[in-house]
């Protein structure tokens, strides 16, 4: 039977019969550990797109270097391949056609990997780190987006050293995320900014922040039709906002709610509050995993408004997250994040890639 079947049951009988004697919490949900994981910080994942056959799982670090690994059916992780930056990797993405990955660097390049040639080009050039990366696919027109520190989003045809068009940012580019034809981008002093993209890209709308405190993630969600309709968006106060675009009743449908936050809400004790690091909605049934700084993921149901599951904590935070493309595998990676400052760094303390069977858990709950 196969690991990621929707069947299996892998990952739900994580004790053991006569209960673990070492204090080590590294995976307290009993996941799959990719095998060769970077040295340095995860900043960001990604898996293989439909088009390709099998699951490829690629990684990006802070030790400069793009990983990518291929998920067997049975959960066994190979590695294949990997690049090389002169600074840190912070975004990767696939081409649709699964033959190209895209990265993203503090080198201020961004960067084309095609994995048959297992060669890499420049493709980008920004003054200032590359935070974002996309692939966008349109009917008259394909070209790579990269969103920088030097507060421009700049959309590349990856045959040309000039970009096709350069916009200009209120601020430095923080997160982002693309569903054709809808392109989301949040950056520094709460700044958000909708683009769409047929034809070609242009401003659609700006949109006064829902959250109070500093942009981290945002991913864009779609309707029963399969049409991008709004998104959710992560910041670092433990907080995420569900916005629709278009919504038939903006103060009723657009709502925020608390994450990644402990010591429960109603103890006179004051509450830890982390970072909301990466969010990932379901392909298939377009509920959401979060991950935070506090270590833990979870899985939520935007439209019934309730929280499907809590992992246990582990003992790092969980930098970044995502599903594959039929939304039986949960990937997410275990790294120091530095949100509690330099001295709370152990060099000691190894990074992870962890593979979950996602098929049950993110089904919503009233499912009729």
């Amino acid at each position: 039977m196969s690991m990621f079947g929707s069947s299996s049951g892998f990952g739900s009988a994580g004790a053991s019969m006569f209960g673990s004697t070492t204090t080590d919490n590294h995976n307290p949900m009993k996941d799959i550990e990719v095998t060769s994981p970077p040295d340095d910080s995860i900043s960001c994942l990604a898996f293989s797109p439909p088009t390709l056959p099998g699951n490829f799982l690629i990684g990006g670090s802070w030790a400069n270097d793009v990983r990518c690994w291929e998920v067997q059916d049975n959960g066994q992780t190979v590695p294949k391949a990997q690049q090389m930056h002169s600074g840190p990797v912070l975004d990767v993405c696939w081409s649709d056609d699964g033959s190209k990955v895209f990265t993203a660097s503090c080198d201020k390049t961004a960067k084309m990997w095609d994995l048959n040639s297992n060669q890499a080009a420049q493709i980008a050039q920004h003054d200032a780190p590359i935070r974002t990366v996309h692939w966008i696919k349109a009917p008259n027109y394909s070209c790579v987006m990269t969103g920088s520190w030097d507060k421009t989003l700049k959309f590349w045809d990856t045959r040309s050293p000039t970009p096709m068009m350069s916009l200009q940012l209120p601020e430095r580019c923080y997160c982002a995320d693309v569903v054709y034809p809808m392109a989301v981008v949040a950056t520094a002093e709460r700044g958000l900014i909708v683009y769409q993209l047929e034809n070609q890209p242009s401003e659609f709308r700006r949109i006064e922040s829902p959250l109070k405190h500093q942009h981290r993630c945002v991913a864009i969600f779609k309707d029963k039709q399969n049409k991008p309709t709004g998104f959710a968006l992560g910041s670092i106060e433990g907080r995420v906002a569900i916005h629709y675009i278009n919504p038939p009743n903006p103060a009723k449908d657009n709502f925020t709610f608390k994450c990644h936050r402990s010591n429960g809400t109603n103890t006179s004790a004051p509450q830890d509050i982390y970072a909301v690091n990466a969010i990932a909605f379901h392909p298939v049934h377009g509920t959401l995993a979060t991950v935070g700084s506090d270590g833990r993921f979870s899985f939520w149901d935007k439209d019934a408004r309730t929280k499907l599951k809590t992992s246990e904590q582990l003992d790092q935070p969980i930098t970044a997250c995502c599903f594959n493309h039929n939304g039986n595998i949960f990937a997410y990676s275990s790294s120091y994040d530095w949100s509690k400052g330099h001295e709370f760094y152990n060099p000691q303390k190894k990074n992870y890639i962890f593979l979950r069977n996602a098929a049950e858990e993110l089904k919503p709950r009233n499912k009729k």
